[in-house]
């Protein structure tokens, strides 16, 4: 079983487990015929597959919209995201952090689930009625998967879209546009912008039992430990699948990034759809470069041995 997991940025690439016998494609060769030959020998396995995992990252977001906050695109204001999804931040300055969640809010409620979504929640609905299964363990917080029709989400890292109270420890989910009437307006991320210090009794407040605890965002900040109700049934889930897709995820947050390569270290064939190579892509059966909209959808698209 998984010990506690603490989220965070980097792990010795020594803790990843080696993965052999990974079919590569020789260089050499124009990249449409390499991408061509990755494909195709990917569909082979898809074609065979009955319990498939689909691991998603920031970068299927993206497509839609959503920030990945990395590099110059993870600033908020004058802040990194990483700064401020800690909780010793929260604790500091609860104000900020939730202008900064409020700004993460309504900025995902405008967006929509791109191709890469459909295609995924398409494929779990398809191979449902073959008796194959699909599931999503998903580092995303912004609900896109399930907003596209994905029914079977594991959501590693939380929700925006659920609050957590302070004292009585409640979770709730929380669609509220504004969360309160006191963030209307606020979390604009223009470093010019001062912070609304808005006090603490007018922040998102528990409203079970008259409790009126302090809300937080339901999330898993950094140096936080992943929920063992959600890191169970990914561990279980990763044991059983006998095919393993990683989408859209740079591979430096743990333990997220190790799962693919412990997965390929069973001889199981791992996938990575993205736009670039990533720090575990060297462990992987197959690599399939290009936006993940463009390429989730071909990949899992009906295969003509499918009767259903």
């Amino acid at each position: 079983m998984l010990s506690p997991i603490v989220l965070s940025h980097v792990t010795p690439r020594s803790l990843v487990p080696l993965c052999f016998g990974a079919v590569r494609v020789k260089p050499g060769g124009s990249l449409t015929a390499r991408f061509s030959s990755e494909m195709a020998a990917f569909r082979k396995a898809f074609s065979e597959a009955k319990h498939i995992a689909i691991i998603t990252g920031a970068g299927v977001s993206a497509e839609s919209g959503i920030p990945t906050y990395r590099g110059a695109a993870g600033q908020w204001r004058k802040w990194k995201a990483q700064d401020l999804a800690t909780p010793e931040a929260f604790s500091r300055n609860p104000s900020r952090v939730w202008e900064f969640y409020h700004y993460r809010r309504e900025m995902t409620l405008i967006r929509e689930p791109n191709a890469a979504h459909h295609a995924i929640a398409e494929c779990e609905a398809r191979l449902s009625r073959q008796g194959r299964s699909v599931v999503v363990i998903t580092q995303n917080i912004d609900g896109l998967h399930q907003r596209a029709t994905s029914k079977h989400v594991l959501e590693l890292h939380g929700s925006l879209f659920r609050t957590r109270c302070v004292s009585c420890g409640k979770v709730s989910a929380n669609h509220r546009s504004p969360i309160c009437d006191s963030l209307k307006g606020k979390g604009s991320p223009d470093p010019d912008v001062a912070d609304a210090n808005i006090p603490v009794i007018n922040l998102p407040r528990c409203e079970d039992n008259n409790c009126n605890g302090l809300l937080r965002p339901d999330v898993i900040w950094f140096g936080e430990t992943l929920d063992s109700n959600v890191l169970t049934p990914v561990e279980k889930e990763l044991e059983i699948c006998d095919l393993c897709l990683v989408v859209g995820t740079s591979s430096i947050v743990y333990p997220a990034a190790m799962f693919g390569p412990q997965v390929a270290s069973r001889g199981i064939p791992v996938a990575e759809f993205n736009i670039k190579s990533t720090p575990n892509t060297s462990y992987f059966t197959y690599h399939i470069q290009g936006p993940c909209g463009t390429t989730l959808p071909a990949a899992l698209a009906r295969h003509n041995s499918e009767v259903i």
